[in-house]
């Protein structure tokens, strides 16, 4: 099932973003550090090349992401013009801190009192803006939940007297291309429960992690006790095994799988599981090479259903053509 989730307020928020990107000097956007690409929106790369200000990148809640997997995202980004992508996480103060300094090298000619730096923090709901901006605030100013889309409006600050920084609201796209990024940006919480199931969203996710990390998916849920191999697993068995190990029963007697859903998914996003990562850029290029042959294959699938549908249709009427013919001609009748 395809997962789509764009609140309507998000339509106004894009068309205030347009309009504030035409007087900013760099954009900052933030992503999860665990699926850099999944949360990248693709709206903010339109009006960003629209408008030709220099990016930085920052890979928020790189303490919950696989170092190895970070440096390859971080490697990738910064091989792109007019980018600087760096691994943080937001709720350090002193990672926070670094960020002006690392706008201010890309726009190098702002940064005095006379033409301060000014910059728009973008992303998605829930990858960490409005926690960077009041750690670089050093106070509360920015609206912080545990659910996406906290933020409904646009909120400037001055930094000092040579920097200010604009908080936008979290912003999806009106459609997901890829399936997979539907699931991914679900698990890791930037997509409001009301659009998804969560048994559906965690038996991907245990995919996913059964795949990448199966050994710390059997130190977290102790499965070698019961003698369960973790690699032989797919997500829906994963479930099951969680739900028998932890006792997770409903009142009929049945295994609680929403309670369980709730629990593998809670472990990802807290970091109990440990640092993981659900996507590197190889990963995310032979899901996109396979989609686009899946595509291909139903494409010419249908292509083929359609000539042989045409050509049935061509050889129903020749039959009809001839009798015709016969009778136009018929010499008894001449």
């Amino acid at each position: 099932m395809a997962i789509q989730w764009f609140p309507g307020h998000m339509t106004s928020a894009r068309k205030k973003a347009e309009e504030t990107m035409e007087h900013i000097d760099v954009v900052i956007e933030v992503l999860d550090a665990r699926v850099p690409a999944a949360s990248h929106n693709p709206m903010i790369e339109e009006m960003r090349n629209f408008r030709q200000r220099p990016k930085l990148k920052i890979l928020n809640k790189a303490d919950l992401a696989d170092p190895q997997v970070t440096q390859a995202w971080l490697n990738y980004f910064n091989a792109q013009p007019d980018t600087k992508a760096v691994a943080l996480s937001c709720k350090k103060p002193g990672d926070a801190k670094k960020i002006p300094g690392l706008c201010k090298q890309l726009a190098p000619h702002r940064g005095t009192p006379l033409k301060p730096l000014r910059m728009l923090i973008m992303g998605i709901p829930n990858v960490g803006k409005s926690t960077l901006m009041n750690a670089l605030l050093n106070r509360r100013a920015a609206k912080v939940g545990d659910e996406p889309a906290v933020t409904k409006s646009q909120q400037r600050f001055e930094l000092d007297d040579t920097a200010n920084i604009t908080d936008t609201p979290g912003m999806m796209w009106p459609k997901i291309e890829y399936e997979a990024d539907g699931y991914l940006l679900a698990a890791s919480h930037a997509i409001g429960r009301n659009a998804v199931i969560d048994e559906d969203v965690a038996a991907f996710l245990g995919n996913v992690l059964i795949a990448a990390y199966p050994d710390l998916i059997n130190t977290r849920f102790k499965l070698d006790a019961m003698k369960l191999e973790v690699k032989q697993m797919d997500g829906i068995d994963l479930l099951e095994a969680i739900a028998k190990r932890r006792a997770y029963k409903r009142n009929d007697g049945l295994w609680d799988m929403e309670r369980t859903a709730m629990a593998l998914l809670t472990d990802y996003r807290s970091g109990a599981i440990g640092r993981v990562s659900l996507e590197s850029p190889q990963s995310r290029a032979e899901m996109i090479s396979r989609v686009k042959a899946e595509m291909a294959a139903k494409q010419a699938e249908q292509a083929a259903k359609l000539a042989a549908k045409e050509a049935a249709k061509q050889a129903a009427s020749e039959p009809q053509s001839n009798v015709d013919d016969a009778v136009t001609h018929n010499p008894v009748q001449e």
